[in-house]
């Protein structure tokens, strides 16, 4: 019965401080949120794509595809695919009802004005119908009109047709980016039985779509449907002994492998945002620790009457953790709650964004309530537990004692170092116990330790900056985790140099700027859990801004002085369809044009592993520079040119012959004709034409770029303007200058730093409520101080002066922390990144400049509240107090 009482003052103490219960609930909450909120989503997202391909191969009970088939990495990357003569052969075999070819590609839709429908993310595919007799699901629901059954003739589901704005009866085209534009009718509009977001699907006849998205020879894949009383298993096996080479599988299978795809696609979505889950957490964690340290320092003597009338240290170290569980289950709640409209939001911004993603019943599964409880519950716990200890360890009447006096900041022993001392001293070591209890209080200690990390975090990173690629990336991640830790330890003892050298900022306010100062300076393990928030989620924020401009910077240095060019047309950004075939030829016919050079992207198999390569067709040194090292730039048709470091890695040589592998598992003999210095223009490989045509389907060939120069003297505005004419058929062709190109990256650009940002905002949000949490408890703990200020008369404006001041130098320093480790560490993840294209290093100082001045705002913005409630206290009434 001894723990009903003290399960009493747990309760009693919360009731009693309500505001403190309040802010602190709060940082559990945004933290279990965020992970609650990303789990809902992307368990909601899974849902509806299990949904969508569900519908997709209802009623196949086999299909017959090449060994390496579709994928949604690329899902219009097809290997030759299922030759047409198999096709009977398969139909032919015993137990097979219906066989349902697939012919498909990717396709632009257009108004009737000529402009291309906007998707988002989403694609537009075209696909051949088959009538009900010959398909084998079950029969399409036609809400209007009829189904294609001629050439020229599309039905389009009605979502698509909502978002293109056509009706049964109406005129328009189709950009087919192998074929050029073709005219078409809406004959029909079809239900969908799931949300596809911006999914748009036309159905062609079936003829005609042969004729469009094959090569003539390969279906993609064949769906099979079986008789009455033939099980899906055995017909699979009946056409897996027919078809050996292939690939073959009943309907369960193939919807396993599709879900299982998205479940690693959605896998990383997962990780992406639950990483800024652990640091919404992380950064929470260091609030509570930081709030619970202040309550037992000002509850010493409250906890030391516990003990002084009967309490075990057991007892008083469980009340304090049992104040935890309380705060972390109830924030967790409520978190798990809010979790809810997280999901919901993060979802509207991405339909905001036209990102083309399904939406369905959001989905809150046990998983997700168990997590988000179990990391509140166990956060807050365990930030609670050296506070707890503290209370449990201190003998009544030092807390008397220390309670009464004022905090000095003097290292007590913890109770694994007590541990050790009295060990020592038990064994007749007394000066080996004392040696030992002299390091372990010293104040230096703690910074030794973190001055030893950093240094070892520092070699780390350093020896990581020289690779490049993932395992360096992972060696600079484990060199940051060290410096992270490092500055955590250090931060007490880097405060007072620190915060002496901004007390200038305050120098202007006179008495109350000292006292400021002083104030941030008194308690440094207090200024430093405080500040460390901040840090945090600033050291962040540098290394993403870093990693914007330098991408930038890297692309301005690449397109200034790699590209000749005048001007370039380029597809959507970001599309899966880039520049199609014909646009090349009308660009050819326009006056004044000298060169133009489309290039053509690649995939190869080289030692079992995909490289993308890149395949010009024509004189490419007319428009980009590049070096030859080794050899000559002339290929043959059989001819290769490879980048220095992939010759390196792959010890191939100028005058090797060497094999590599298309998709459709056919290998090639190519010669190694030239080694050209490494340059994010050309990739990894240099192919020609002819491997081109070979490795890639007719129907699946576009351009990524085309280059277009202008003769001398020609007038570039007149030529721009010609090639925007020409080009106008194609819809989603721009022509672009090198700014305007430049520009369209950098767009790319800010919209993923603009999500990382909104992302990052709830770390720096937790951090600001650390701020006010910290001060609004720091004016009880100076109550009696505060009151003999005022009674000597100072005024109330100077009281909140003093706070806002206090807080904003705080902020600042812990915002000059994370400036310094997020431009060092930016630079050595950005030298990780060279391969990938990140060849130039840039430091946004006006950006870093005004996050500086942003922060000491931050602070001053979150002393609002402690600073009105510090200038309230009654003087006799707080000289009275304790």
């Amino acid at each position: 019965m001894a723990g009903n009482p003290m399960r009493k003052v747990a309760l009693r103490n919360l009731a009693a401080h309500k505001v403190r219960l309040f802010l602190t609930v709060l940082s559990v909450v945004l933290g279990t949120a965020f992970v609650a909120g990303t789990y809902m989503f992307t368990d909601t997202l899974q849902r509806a794509f299990d949904d969508i391909f569900a519908s997709q191969a209802k009623g196949v009970d086999v299909r017959v595809q090449p060994k390496e088939g579709l994928s949604l990495d690329n899902p219009y990357q097809q290997s030759v695919g299922i030759p047409y003569g198999d096709v009977d052969k398969i139909a032919a075999i015993d137990g097979v009802r219906a066989v349902a070819p697939a012919s498909f590609g990717p396709v632009v839709l257009l108004k009737p004005d000529g402009k291309a429908v906007q998707v988002g993310g989403a694609p537009t595919q075209g696909t051949s119908y088959l009538p009900p007799d010959k398909a084998v699901g079950d029969p399409l629901t036609f809400l209007a009109g009829t189904p294609p059954d001629k050439p020229g003739d599309i039905a389009i589901n009605q979502s698509g047709a909502t978002r293109a704005g056509l009706h049964v009866g109406d005129h328009t085209k189709v950009l087919i980016p192998s074929k050029g534009t073709v005219d078409v009718t809406v004959t029909g509009i079809y239900d969908l039985s799931s949300n596809t977001g911006g999914y748009i699907n036309l159905l062609f006849d079936a003829g005609q779509a042969r004729e469009l998205f094959t090569d003539g020879k390969h279906y993609a894949y064949v769906d099979v449907a079986a008789k009455p009383g033939v099980t899906a298993n055995a017909l699979r096996d009946s056409i897996a002994k027919a078809f050996p080479d292939d690939k073959v599988q009943n309907g369960d299978q193939v919807r396993a492998d599709l879900k299982a795809q998205l479940a690693d696609r959605l896998k990383f979505l997962n990780y992406f945002l639950l990483a800024f889950g652990a640091i919404a957490v992380l950064v929470g964690t260091f609030i509570i620790y930081n709030t619970f340290s202040m309550l037992v320092t000002q509850r010493l003597r409250e906890l030391a009457l516990l003990r002084a009338v009967g309490a075990s240290r057991r007892q008083v170290g469980w009340s304090v953790v049992s104040e935890a569980a309380l705060i972390g289950l109830l924030g967790s709640v409520i978190g798990l709650v809010l979790g809810i409209g997280l999901a919901f939001g993060i979802s509207a911004a991405l339909k905001a964004f036209d990102v083309g993603l399904p939406a369905g019943t959001m989905q809150v599964q046990p998983r997700t309530v168990v997590i988000a409880i179990a990391i509140g519950v166990l956060v807050t716990m365990a930030s609670a537990w050296a506070p707890a200890r503290r209370a449990a360890t201190t003998p009544p009447v030092e807390a008397m004692r220390e309670a009464s006096a004022p905090s000095t900041g003097a290292r007590r022993l913890g109770a694994p170092a007590q541990w050790l001392v009295s060990t020592l001293q038990r064994v007749k070591l007394a000066a080996v116990a004392g040696w030992a209890r002299a390091v372990l209080s010293s104040r230096w200690l703690r910074p030794g330790i973190g001055v030893v990390l950093g240094a070892a975090g520092v070699v780390v990173a350093v020896i990581g900056a020289q690779g490049s690629g993932g395992d360096a990336a992972r060696t600079v991640g484990i060199g940051a985790l060290a410096l992270i830790l490092a500055v955590l330890l250090v931060s007490p003892a880097l405060s007072r140099p620190v915060l002496t050298v901004l007390g200038v900022l305050v120098r202007p306010f006179g008495t109350t700027g000292k006292m400021a100062r002083s104030n941030a300076i008194r308690n440094p393990n207090r200024t430093a859990a405080t500040a460390f928030a901040l840090t945090l989620g600033v050291l962040l924020v540098s290394a993403i801004a870093m990693l914007g401009a330098s991408a930038k910077a890297s692309i301005g240095d690449l397109v200034d002085k790699g590209v000749k060019a005048d001007y370039m047309l380029a597809g959507p950004p970001g599309g899966i369809i880039s520049v199609p075939l014909g646009a090349t030829a009308a660009a050819q016919q326009v006056p004044q044009v000298q060169d133009v050079v489309a290039f053509h992207g690649i995939a190869l198999k080289v030692d079992g592993k995909q490289v993308i390569g890149t395949v010009p067709e024509g004189p490419m040194n007319k428009v980009i520079d590049y070096t030859v090292q080794q050899g000559t730039d002339k290929l043959g048709d059989d001819d290769v040119m490879v980048s220095e470091t992939f010759a390196a890695d792959h010890h191939w040589k100028v005058g090797d012959s060497v094999n590599v592998d298309t998709i459709d598992f056919k290998k090639y003999k190519v010669n190694v004709v030239g080694v050209y210095k490494d340059t994010t223009l050309l990739g990894a490989l240099v192919a020609p034409m002819n491997l081109y045509g070979k490795a890639v389907p007719p129907n699946y060939q576009s351009s990524f770029l085309v280059a277009v120069t202008a003769q001398p003297g020609a007038n570039l505005p007149a030529m721009r303007t010609a090639l925007e004419k020409a080009v106008d058929p194609f819809a989603i062709v721009q022509v672009e200058d090198r700014n305007d190109f430049k520009g369209a990256q950098g767009k790319q650009i800010d919209t993923l730093l603009a999500v990382l940002y909104a992302l990052l905002a709830l770390a720096v949000i937790i951090a600001i409520l650390g701020i006010v949490n910290t001060l609004a408890l720091s004016v009880v703990e100076r109550r009696r101080e505060i009151g003999m200020l005022r009674a000597v008369g100072m005024q109330r404006p100077q009281v909140r002066r003093s706070i806002y001041l206090e807080s904003m130098l705080i902020a600042i320093f812990g915002a000059v922390v994370g400036v310094v480790l997020g431009i060092g560490l930016g630079i050595g993840f950005l030298k990780t990144l060279a391969e990938y294209g990140i060849a130039t290093i840039a430091v946004p100082w006006t950006q870093i400049v005004l996050m500086l001045f942003a922060s000491g705002v931050v602070g001053i913005l979150a002393a609002l509240w402690p600073a009105v409630r510090a200038a309230r206290t009654p003087p006799l009434a707080a000289i009275a107090d304790l």
